[in-house]
């Protein structure tokens, strides 16, 4: 194959990326689908496995297990729960709160005595009576039992449960424990793929621990070479910053981490398959694969491949891509391991269609296409990993198809803990080789492993769980997937609607995949090269590499006068009136074309959020998005919530209400989101029937400026949606005029305090409403049960992204003591490989922040306290930057107002105290956001119950509030609320109007009167 024929294949992946299931899989169902032969064979086949699989399960309990209790039962819930999070948890009282809060609420008694398996039984048994123990009351007899044996032995036995399940589905802890056990008499026959277990590197160290880890492995079977077993090498685990993003830095760091590992593994003739992971990272994958390929002094080695998921769109494209290499390529086929998270994440960034198909089905179909290209390449050693009959008994017949005397020349393979009785009988009588995944790995680095596993297989879809369950019998695990997906067209799920369709009642934002490297340039092409020219102060003061920066006597020059802004403000009441009685659906109609209209000029916005507000790429990305859906919710509101609303009351009487616009609104937006929230506040009073005069920060006057010309152009009257550009002295002149018939704000809790004051203090004025979102000393608590490597990405998201310059950002981590020095070890390395620079670089974590005062201010406050920073990075020479730092506090007292930038302050809590600390946030008056990392329910409902915040998020983030999915908005010394984005938004902006009516005032009650009364 030619270089040329490689080149096609990747063009073509670009194209199946994101393409309609009908068009991919039209061509698959004729290239998969059997004649009536073969269908009968396959079947014959195919039977006499299933006959050799339910034989072994009676001889095993796992596949019996997971069947009792399915993932989709409460109870298999808590023991996945359980299995992740119990070997990870230092310390005897968290594990024993653990335990009670997965073992303690579930119904482990209609289990008891239902399986054709007594290990399963017992364990039954043992999980009923911990619940007993954990359950009860606290003076039931139990309870009196484990008072004076001490809880102990509960926790010993299901730690032991616990290692029993890691010794299931881990081959062993070390490389020479799994080896030793490979030769185990139930192994005999099969060879193995050594699996280093992990989560992805997060740090320098733990990418330089896996490397050794990969490196010690192909010794260690560099010394048995006769077992013919192999090394699995996941990339995620050579680099910590493997991403699109960071593709000129990592991708060369990796190809030569790569190299050594294989040039050392070809010294021994070991062969080396490097895992598939999540999709945007098949291109890079593809990139260093092809790379160390290519390489020289492995040209004559023979045992280098890749791993291919079915599930995804580009899978025949890869193996045809890997068949062009000119060289000899083993290609391992399997379903694919994250299929869930693909969808997540595609609906979350508004693609416009999934990488992965959305039918089990077509995933077999896919896989059985995919097999049949590898059966026929020239230069593919080809690898199918399945545990299912139905698609082992078709690669069987076409084996034999397509290589006649040579139809062994292929491999199968297993997961080790799963598929037994499938290959026993092929491998050690029928001459088939199989080769076992065997994770390798302590108990703790088991933990994602198996739930990813137990996920896979115990879905209702997956064929292990199918063949467990009594309800099927063989003719339905062998119905053909061919068929199904030809009955149906190819269609995508139904229940799986497209991303622009999530929300139901309005069209979701669209996105831009940045995870696609060529999409991601051509954008950040398209965005810097926008022209900007700042206004108020000449272009070197907003340049962000010099360190005089701007200020705010320089934006001073831009501002608006007293006599513009009483003069937009009679324009605007003007306006109000013809505005006010347009029929709600034309109003809602305009919001609409204005959110399209943003969208359309994406680009544009975006190049001025980056270069006025000093705004990364994505994060413009994301201002876009929010400022459309928020013009798309509130329209969608509008109609639902103006509409006449008749009221119930006694027979005679006619009783209504509707809202109606209050009048014109000031609105005060901040430069953090000068675009989101400006958009947000003026779509909603206009939507209702407002005029508004609009006064964006001083720093970002330019964002304003273009988007209330959008606006114009969506429809809204030019008199109806005014600007005025200026400080706090114009924010002052509008905000105190007594026309004004509301006000919406966000930014600081002082400058909240004096607009409520100046409202309240002329007694002849209107009492008003006042809408404020300000900011918060927001805290997230983490526990040991908590995942380090979940905690470390959030963390960092939530501290840094967007310099710490959001409302929501984290600025206060409260960690449990007894997990708090390792945990901080994590986050200390997972900072030293953020990236500072120009926003406009798709490479940049951090950027400036927004002014000389703001980087001064904070400057001053971190310099005072060196003494306590645990952590801190080197910024740029040059420029507005506030270097990341994490700061030590001795008590969450120590902290005592909110440092706006990316300044984390850390601090610990005993377990026990977790009400306590609770209180301890809530007592600092704020209420804006808070998070919680922990594996307990219990727990996320105490702080569901104690928590006073307007936004609570568990084990997630804390930034990047999604309109209508999660309503943004603060209480206390945080804001007055109704939440942005939420349903009861609109309502804050209008006037309640009722109206009652004597229908029987002409003399008589005639609908009363003409009732049929028998």
């Amino acid at each position: 194959m030619t270089t040329d024929v490689a080149s096609a294949a990747r063009n073509t992946m670009q194209k199946l990326y994101r393409a309609p299931e009908p068009q991919l899989l039209k061509p698959m169902i004729e290239h998969a689908r059997l004649d009536t032969d073969s269908r009968k064979r396959v079947e014959s086949e195919a039977r006499d496995l299933i006959a050799q699989i339910r034989a072994a399960q009676h001889k095993g309990w796992v596949n019996q297990f997971l069947q009792e209790y399915q993932l989709s039962s409460s109870e298999g819930l808590a023991l996945m729960t359980l299995a992740e999070a119990y070997l990870r948890v230092p310390d005897a009282a968290t594990a024993d709160m653990l335990i009670s809060d997965k073992l303690g609420e579930a119904d482990w008694r209609r289990h008891s005595g239902k399986s054709n398996s007594k290990l399963v039984n017992s364990a039954t048994w043992g999980l009923t009576f911990s619940r007993a123990l954990v359950g009860e009351g606290e003076t039931g007899p139990l309870k009196r039992l484990v008072s004076r044996m001490g809880e102990p032995f509960v926790r010993q036995g299901v730690g032991a449960a616990m290692r029993l399940m890691g010794e299931v589905f881990v081959m062993g802890r070390t490389i020479d424990e799994a080896m030793k056990r490979m030769k185990k008499p139930e192994n005999k026959g099969f060879t193995a793929s050594f699996d280093m277990l992990g989560e992805a590197a997060r740090t320098k160290k733990d990418a330089e621990e896996f490397f050794e880890a990969y490196w010690r492995a192909i010794k260690a079977v560099a010394r048995e070479p006769s077992a013919n077993h192999t090394i699995s090498i996941k990339l995620s685990a050579l680099h910590p910053r493997y991403e699109v993003s960071q593709y000129d830095k990592c991708v060369p760091e990796m190809i030569d981490l790569l190299s050594q590992l294989c040039s050392e593994a070809a010294s021994h003739n070991i062969a080396v398959t490097i895992d598939a992971e999540e999709a945007d990272r098949l291109d890079m994958s593809l990139d260093i694969i092809g790379a160390v390929a290519k390489r020289p002094e492995l040209r004559g080695w023979d045992r280098y491949g890749l791993a291919v998921q079915a599930y995804g769109k580009r899978a025949r494209a890869v193996i045809a891509w890997a068949n062009a290499l000119d060289r000899l390529m083993n290609v391992r086929l399997v379903k694919g391991a994250y299929w869930d998270t693909e969808i997540k994440r595609t609906q979350v960034d508004g693609l416009s269609n999934y990488p992965v198909f959305t039918r089990k089905a077509s995933t077999d179909v896919c896989y059985l296409a995919c097999a049949k290209d590898m059966l026929s390449a020239d230069n593919i050693r080809p690898a199918f990993a399945t545990h299912n009959a139905l698609t082992t008994a078709t690669i069987l017949e076409w084996a034999r198809d397509a290589h006649g005397d040579d139809w062994r020349e292929f491999e199968f393979q297993r997961l080790h803990g799963m598929g037994e009785g499938l290959y026993e009988k092929l491998v050690r009588e029928d001459g088939y080789h199989c080769r076992i995944y065997a994770p390798v790995g302590g108990h703790r680095e088991l933990l994602a492993y198996l739930v990813r596993r137990l996920l896979e297989n115990g879905a209702n879809s997956s064929f292990v769980h199918q063949l467990a369950d009594n309800d099927l019998n063989d003719s339905d695990l062998l119905a053909d997937p061919v068929e199904k997906v030809a009955s149906v067209g190819g269609t995508r799920l139904p229940e799986i609607p497209l991303p622009k369709d999530i929300m139901k009642d309005w069209r979701n934002s669209s996105g831009i995949d940045l995870t696609d490297r060529e999409t991601l340039m051509a954008t950040a092409e398209a965005v810097n090269a926008v022209p900007f020219t700042p206004e108020g102060t000449d272009s070197v003061h907003a340049d962000p590499h010099h360190p005089s920066g701007r200020s705010m006597a320089s934006l001073d020059a831009a501002r608006t006068s007293d006599d513009d802004v009483h003069s937009a403000i009679t324009s605007a009441q003007a306006a109000y009136p013809a505005w006010d009685s347009r029929p709600v659906e034309e109003r809602a109609a305009i919001m609409e074309r204005y959110a399209d209209l943003i969208e359309e000029n994406r680009i544009e916005l975006m190049g001025l959020i980056v270069k006025e507000a000093f705004r990364s790429i994505p994060d413009a990305l994301g201002e876009i998005r929010e400022a459309a859906d928020f013009c798309r919710y509130y329209a969608h509101r509008a109609r639902c919530d103006m509409a006449l609303k008749e009221l119930p009351g006694p027979t005679g009487e006619y009783n209504a209400m509707k809202l109606e616009g209050r009048g014109t609104w000031a609105t005060i937006a901040p430069w953090n989101f000068p675009l989101a929230i400006f958009v947000g506040q003026n779509a909603a009073a206009l939507v209702t029937g407002n005029t508004v005069v609009a006064k964006p920060a001083p720093q970002t006057p330019a964002i304003a400026r273009r988007v209330v010309e959008i606006g114009h152009q969506a429809g809204i009257p030019e008199d109806a949606f005014k600007l005025v550009i200026g400080g706090a002295d114009v924010g002052a002149e509008l905000t105190g005029d007594n026309r004004i018939g509301g006000v919406a704000f966000t930014g600081s809790t002082n400058t909240a305090r004096r607009i409520a004051s100046t409202l309240l203090i002329d007694e002849e004025r209107p009492i008003i409403p006042f809408i404020a979102e300000t900011g918060g000393i927001n805290a997230m608590i983490v526990d040991s049960t908590a995942l380090p490597e979940q905690v470390a990405a959030d963390v960092l998201t939530s501290s840094f992204r967007s310099a710490g310059q959001r409302c929501s950002a984290l600025r206060l981590l409260i960690i449990q003591e007894d997990v708090a020095d390792s945990m901080i070890e994590m986050l200390s390395g997972a900072m030293d490989v953020l990236s500072m620079g120009d926003p406009g670089d798709p490479s940049t974590d951090v950027g400036p922040v927004i002014d000389r005062d703001a980087y001064d201010k904070l400057m001053s406050y971190r310099e005072t306290m060196r003494p306590r920073w645990i952590k801190t990075i080197e910024p740029p020479e040059e420029g507005l930057f506030v270097p990341p730092t994490m700061i030590g506090l001795d008590s969450i007292d120590d902290l005592t107002r909110e440092w706006f930038g990316p300044l984390l302050h850390v601090t610990t809590w005993k377990a026990g105290k977790f009400k306590e600390t609770i209180e301890q946030i809530n007592a600092k008056g704020f209420g804006l956001t808070m998070g919680l990392h922990s594996r307990m329910q219990r727990s996320a409902d105490v702080m569901r119950h104690l928590g006073r915040v307007g936004n609570l998020y568990v084990n997630r983030s804390m930034i990047g509030a999604v309109v209508g999915s999660q309503p943004f908005g603060g209480e206390g010394l945080s804001g007055t609320g109704p939440k942005a984005g939420g349903p009861h938004y609109l309502a804050r902006f209008c006037a309640e109007r009722a109206v009652s009516i004597d229908t029987t005032s002409a003399g008589g009650n005639a609908s009363l009167l003409n009732l049929d009364r028998g």
